[in-house]
C-alpha cells in the first residue's frame, strides 16, 4: 500500500514552523509496512488544497492530510475534501455535542464558529477527538481513502495510533499486503557521500537484483553536515524478526566493505553520537579522558558531558584560548602555537594537570583571518596516551568559522576513537 502525506498550512511554506508531522508519519508508516513515496506541503488556499489532494489520489492508495481542521475561516481542509469527493458537508450532531461539552467542562463560552469543526463530508466517519475540539476524518474514495487529522502534533499522533493505523492495517490485510519495514542508520565520519556511494555500488546492485515483493533491502545516503554521512539500511519483510535478520545481514556486509576500502569510518548506529562511541570505548577499557582546547573553545568538553555518566570517565577540560594560558597552565613552549608540537604539549599538559589516562589537545585557525601564517581551517590535534608516544595529526577542514570549530571537535573525537580501537587494551600501561 502507498500512502502520501499532505501537510496543510501557509506557515509551513513561509518557514515559520517545520513539518515535524511529516517526518513522524513517514517513520510510523514505514514501521507499519506502508510505502510513502511523496510528501506535499500546501498553503491555506482551497483551490491549491484541492489540487494537492487530487494529485495525491492519482498516485497513492491513501492520503493523510494534516492541518486545516480548526474553526477559523482559513481552516478549509474539510471543504476541499468534500469538493474532491463530490459530496456535501453534513453537520454531525454527536460531534457538536462533544465540542459543546469540551467548552462546558472548562467553564468557557463556545464561539459559534467552533461548530464548523462538526462538519463532516457525507460518507465519512469520524475519529473522535480526545485532546482538543477538531475530530479526525476517514473518507473512503472507492478503494482509496483520505484521512484528515489536526496539525497539532500530539493530537495528530494520538489519532494516527488510534484511528488511522488500525484502518490501514485492515485495508492491507484485505489486500494481502501486510508487511514490516525497518531501518537502521550507520553513522560515518571521515569520507564523502560520493566516496561512500561509489564504495557500496556493488552492494546496491546486488540488492536491486535480489529484491522481491515480500523481501527487500535498500541502501541510501544522507549527508548530515557536522555529524557526518549516514548510510540508511531499510528492510521490508513479512515479520519484524525477518526484517531484523535482513538488516543484521546487510549491516555486516556493509561494514565489511567499508572497513576493507575506507577503514574504520562507522562510528555509531541510529542516534549514537561520536561522543557516545568514545564514551563506550573508554568505559570498556577503564580509561579516563581530559581535553585542552583552543580554537574549539570548550565544544569538545560540552559534547562529552552530554553523555550520561560522563563523570565516570571524563576528568575535565581546559579552554586555553590565549597563548599565555597555554604556556602557564599546560606547559606549551613559547613560540608558535598553531603547530603539531603545541597540540602535543597541550595534550600532555592536560593529562598531567587533570590526572587522566588519555588526553586530547587541539589548536588551530578557525578564521576568518589567518594566524601565524596558517590559513583558516588548519587544525592540529594531539593525543596523549598511557605507555605510548604522543600522537599528532594535521587537519585541513572546510567551511566558515562555526563549521571549522564544529568539524574540529568531532574530528578530534574520531581520531581518539580510531586510535583507541587500533591499540590492544593490554598495551595501555596505566599508572
Amino acid at each position: 500500500m502507498r500512502a502520501e502525506v499532505v501537510a496543510v498550512g501557509t506557515e509551513l511554506l513561509l518557514g515559520q514552523i517545520a513539518d515535524t508531522n511529516g517526518r513522524w508519519l513517514g517513520e510510523h508508516l514505514a514501521a507499519a509496512g506502508v510505502d510513502s513515496y511523496f510528501h506535499q506541503a500546501v498553503g491555506d488556499n482551497r483551490d491549491r488544497i484541492v489540487l494537492a489532494l487530487r494529485t495525491a489520489l492519482s498516485r497513492s492508495d491513501g492520503v493523510i492530510m494534516c492541518g486545516g481542521l480548526g474553526p477559523t475561516q482559513d481552516d478549509i481542509t474539510r471543504e476541499a475534501i468534500a469538493e474532491v469527493l463530490h459530496v456535501p458537508l453534513r453537520r454531525d450532531p454527536e460531534v457538536v455535542a462533544r465540542i459543546e461539552g469540551f467548552f462546558a467542562a472548562r467553564g468557557r463560552e463556545m464561539a459559534q464558529i467552533n461548530l464548523r469543526q462538526a462538519d463532516v463530508p457525507e460518507g465519512a466517519s469520524v475519529i473522535e477527538q480526545v485532546r482538543g475540539t477538531a475530530p479526525g476524518l476517514i473518507c473512503p474514495v472507492g478503494d482509496q481513502v483520505v484521512y484528515a487529522v489536526p496539525g497539532v502534533p500530539h493530537e495528530m499522533m494520538e489519532m494516527f495510533e488510534r484511528g488511522i493505523l488500525p484502518d490501514l492495517r485492515r485495508r492491507m490485510a484485505e489486500a494481502g499486503e501486510e508487511a514490516v519495514i525497518l531501518s537502521r542508520v550507520l553513522r560515518t565520519w571521515g569520507t564523502s557521500e560520493s566516496a561512500l556511494a561509489e564504495t557500496l555500488q556493488g552492494r546496491i546492485d546486488a540488492l536491486d537484483a535480489a529484491a522481491g515483493r515480500d523481501r527487500a533491502v535498500t541502501i541510501a545516503f544522507l549527508a548530515s553536515g557536522i555529524e557526518g554521512i549516514k548510510v540508511r539500511l531499510t528492510a521490508r519483510a513479512a515479520t519484524v524478526a525477518q526484517a531484523t535478520d535482513l538488516l543484521d545481514e546487510e549491516d555486516r556486509e556493509v561494514r565489511a566493505v567499508l572497513a576493507q576500502r575506507l577503514g574504520d569510518i562507522v562510528f555509531g548506529v541510529d542516534e549514537e553520537s561520536m561522543e557516545q562511541a568514545v564514551a563506550t570505548i573508554l568505559g570498556q577499557r577503564g580509561l579516563t579522558l581530559a581535553v585542552a582546547e583552543s580554537l574549539t573553545g570548550g565544544i569538545i568538553a560540552s559534547r562529552l558531558v552530554d553523555v550520561p555518566g560522563a563523570s565516570r570517565w571524563f576528568r575535565g577540560g581546559i579552554v586555553a584560548y590565549d597563548t599565555s594560558v597555554k604556556n602557564a597552565i599546560l606547559g606549551v613552549p613559547r613560540g608558535p602555537v598553531v603547530t603539531e608540537a603545541a597540540a602535543a604539549a597541550m595534550a600532555e599538559g592536560a593529562r598531567r594537570v587533570l590526572g587522566s589516562d588519555v588526553a586530547i589537545g587541539i589548536t588551530g585557525v578557525a578564521g576568518p583571518e589567518e594566524q601565524e601564517g596558517r590559513p583558516p581551517g588548519t587544525v592540529f590535534v594531539g593525543l596523549a596516551l598511557p605507555g605510548h608516544a604522543t600522537i599528532t595529526r594535521e587537519l585541513r577542514l572546510p567551511g566558515d568559522r562555526p563549521r571549522v570549530r564544529q568539524f574540529s571537535a568531532i574530528s578530534a573525537l574520531d581520531l581518539l576513537r580510531r586510535t583507541l580501537l587500533s591499540v590492544e587494551p593490554a598495551r595501555f600501561a596505566i599508572g
